[in-house]
């Protein structure tokens, strides 16, 4: 499946899905790293990221999604980094997609929906691997001096 423009507008009367997911990022002796997750039947990586539940909030919303999908869980909020708007990967909904970034000190746990999600990896931020969603790797690529200010 290849992401192009059509992606990115909003076809007539489509159900709108509101989502959180972050960037965590951690030091290492190498440099910040960030964590991505597989997804199944997608070639490429992606951030963490999911639909907010009844009565949740974004913040903890994204809090679950991260540790859900990427296994991790000791995470410390450092701010918000953008919207994103796009269709979702089976084009049944259109998502409005809160990323925040969050800090942790962990290098793995346990992913909790394998089923959907079988792994994840830490990636130099000026060096990220190929990514399935163009709009998530230009986010990353176009907050990075404020990811490196936050740390």
């Amino acid at each position: 499946m290849k992401i192009d423009h059509t992606w990115y507008c909003k076809p007539c009367g489509i159900r709108e899905r509101l989502t959180a997911g972050g960037v965590v990022v951690r030091r290492s002796p190498a440099g910040l790293m960030v964590a991505l997750a597989r997804e199944v039947n997608i070639d490429g990586w992606v951030l963490p990221k999911g639909g907010v539940e009844p009565g949740e909030d974004i913040d903890t919303a994204a809090l679950r999604e991260i540790e859900e999908e990427a296994g991790l869980s000791a995470l410390t909020k450092r701010g918000d980094l953008a919207v994103l708007e796009r269709l979702e990967s089976e084009r049944r909904f259109w998502s409005i997609i809160h990323y925040g970034l969050y800090e942790t000190a962990q290098v793995q746990g346990v992913i909790m929906d394998v089923e959907h999600h079988p792994g994840m990896d830490w990636f130099p931020l000026d060096a990220l691997p190929d990514m399935f969603w163009p709009d998530e790797r230009a986010m990353i690529e176009n907050h990075r001096e404020a990811i490196r200010a936050a740390f």
